[in-house]
């Protein structure tokens, strides 16, 4: 075939393929210049931006990306804290100091024996200090002398409700603790106490806790001094870390935006000593009643308060209590009721009658005055704290039979109220009117409470959750057998909206039924989500809804009036009209006068009978209902938070 006839057929294939190649060609250059001056536009507008921002600002900018937006300083200084017995805290404070001088960072080292956490803890959340903890465990695994106020603060702040867990989030915090591995049962207890607990308030973590060891066979760096100095490395490459902008350098094995190693926080580190896990820092407990938060408050917030002058709770202002000498505990945990309130989740025993070992009325008394001295030597040295009520802390006056359980089914109950009235202690005993024959036979007491948590048995019955099955009518039998007392009685209401602030002519029935001096009507305090109890912040009251209930509650009951308000505890008093004397309430409590008289009736054989009214006081001007003080001490001072959380000093 002719060369030239076989180009000539084959001619038409090629001129097909030409024209594509040269359309893909074209297409190809297309694209070329289109991403050319994509490239080009946008280079030209990084430019401008970054002429708008300042340099340092953006140097700040993460790996892979410059920041357009100023960003501030992560870090404005450093606070070192320490807690020292022998002077080894103390001098790695000084030394850390040292070091983060040289980074050109403020800082102040405090000693934690002159530092008050209630007034300046939470001031470092929005600080942007970073704090670190050079803290020591001292014998048995305490804390040194200096450091026992903050721990105790610290400890008691992570368990209450009203704190929160996010009370400290936003500040950012490190741990060096020194032990001995020689007291393995112990050892670092301290530096593991602090390190938790400031988790468990929402504090972020930058570096993971130290351990110093003092015993050189198991020291991981063969002494105390070289496990400091390779925990002070790490603290200090962390901390020019967050300088530039608060997060750790990734080390390149990830995925990008999914970086383990950039989190801000260091993960919890659990260990068996642990009481509480690491999994979810806790929500902690449900709804309670103001009076009866028990262990998981305790009195200290009240007692510290009063300590220092700054307020008491409610029950300074409407009976005179001091609450600095008020010791609050039980001769019972059980009880015959499973309220929905109970703080105690239902894990103390209930029953209808005592069937438990029984500890005496002496050993009771003598350890529980015993445990409120030991409380109060916790404030001693404590900022703030007035030296003559601490002298008078350590003296008790008072003594509130409330704080669980039902203290009338205690077998003694009787000889331990003796005891008390011996040491010229007050008695104010709370009972869940469920023992009508117990209430008969109680000797007298300073002031008997009965619980009256609604007005109709089936309110009742939802909310206390009672075991006896005629619960309805041992509970109207008790409010008789209160009506026949002598002493000051009192009905004590904790209202839950939506459960029993209904049916007032009910509970104006029951009022005529017992007669009681007093009415104390409050909200109840809501304290997180349990499984056991339903109950949420909507069925926390306001205290202008208490108000709105006492005023309807008092137009049914013709003698009566409201008399005391203290608002800080959302509590107010309804008064019987023959406590106000010529236009003046006398609601406070002569306390040596009550005990002349229990003392008269003791010697007597119970011959000797005596009234409410026999030992009265004249209540101050500033505690009656409508005063502006609306129930504080003007003698005290007020003091509020400095964060989004309520003040919760006094109860």
């Amino acid at each position: 075939m002719d060369p030239a006839g076989a180009w000539d057929s084959a001619s038409p294939w090629v001129s097909l393929w030409t024209n594509r190649f040269y359309v893909y060609v074209g297409l190809a250059c297309g694209i070329s210049l289109w991403i050319c001056f994509q490239i080009v536009i946008r280079r030209r507008d990084k430019s401008s931006q970054e002429k708008s921002v300042p340099k340092a600002s953006r140097d700040l900018g993460t790996e892979g990306s410059i920041s357009l937006q100023r960003k501030e300083v992560s870090v404005s200084g450093v606070k070192i804290f320490y807690g020292s017995q022998t002077g080894t805290a103390k001098g790695f404070a000084a030394s850390l100091a040292e070091a983060v001088t040289s980074l050109d960072l403020p800082v102040a080292v405090v000693d934690l024996k002159d530092y008050d956490p209630d007034d300046h803890l939470v001031e470092e959340v929005t600080s942007k200090n970073v704090c670190a903890f050079m803290v020591a465990t001292y014998t048995d695994g305490r804390p040194t002398e200096s450091a026992v106020w903050f721990c105790k603060w610290l400890e008691e702040a992570a368990s209450d409700f009203r704190f929160g867990k996010t009370y400290l989030k936003g500040m950012r915090y490190a741990v060096f603790g020194l032990g001995n591995s020689a007291y393995a049962s112990h050892f670092n207890k301290v530096g593991k106490n602090v390190d938790k607990w400031l988790w468990m308030l929402g504090a972020h973590r930058v570096v993971a806790r130290g351990e110093g060891d003092c015993d050189v066979a198991n020291s991981t760096h063969g002494s105390i001094e070289a496990d400091f100095r390779a925990w002070k490395t790490k603290f200090l490459a962390r901390l020019q870390t967050l300088e530039k902008g608060g997060k750790k350098p990734c080390d390149g094995s990830c995925k990008r935006g999914q970086c383990e190693s950039s989190a801000e926080e260091e993960p919890f580190e659990s260990t068996s000593e642990d009481e509480s896990g690491a999994e979810d820092r806790p929500n902690l407990n449900p709804v309670v009643d103001v009076e009866d938060l028990g262990r998981i408050v305790s009195c200290v917030k009240r007692e510290k308060s009063m300590l220092r002058g700054r307020g008491g709770c409610y029950k300074h202002t409407f009976y005179g209590i001091e609450s600095h000498r008020c010791m609050e505990t039980t001769p019972s945990l059980a009880c015959a009721n499973k309220c929905v309130f109970c703080w105690r989740h239902h894990t103390n025993p209930v029953g209808t009658e005592w069937r438990w070992k029984m500890d005496q009325p002496e050993m009771i008394l003598k350890e529980a005055i015993e445990n409120h001295q030991s409380m109060i030597k916790q404030f001693k040295g404590v900022p703030g704290v007035k030296e003559e009520r601490f002298e008078e802390g350590m003296m008790v006056k008072h003594c509130a039979l409330s704080l669980v359980g039902e203290p009338i089914m205690y077998p003694e109950i009787n000889r331990f109220l003796t005891l008390l009235h011996e040491c010229k202690i007050s008695s104010f005993l709370v009972t869940n009117a469920q023992f009508p024959v117990e209430i008969r036979n109680l000797k007298p007491v300073t002031q008997l409470y009965v619980s009256v948590d609604a007005s109709t048995e089936d309110r009742l019955k939802k909310i206390d959750r009672p075991l006896f099955k005629d619960f309805w009518q041992r509970f109207l039998d008790s409010l008789k057998a209160l009506a026949a007392k002598q002493q000051r009685t009192v009905y004590r209401l904790t209202l839950v909206k939506a459960w029993n602030v209904d049916e007032l002519q009910a509970y104006a029935e029951l009022v005529s039924l017992g007669n009681p001096d007093f009415i104390e009507v409050k909200g109840v305090t809501y304290c997180g989500e349990s499984s056991a109890s339903s109950l949420t912040m909507a069925n926390v009251p306001w205290h202008e809804e208490v108000v709105h209930f006492v005023r309807d509650l008092v137009d049914l009951i013709p003698d009566y009036e409201i008399a005391c308000e203290h608002e800080h505890s959302n509590c107010l008093l309804i008064a019987h009209k023959r406590f106000k004397v010529g236009g003046e309430w006398w609601t406070w409590i002569d306390y040596d006068r009550f005990q002349e008289l229990v003392r008269e009736y003791e010697d007597s054989g119970g011959s000797a009978t005596f009234g409410a009214r026999d030992y009265t006081a004249r209540t101050p001007r500033w505690a009656v209902f409508g005063a502006r003080e609306r129930g504080f001490d003007p003698k005290d001072t007020r003091y509020q938070r400095k964060n989004k959380s309520k003040d919760i000093s006094g109860c």
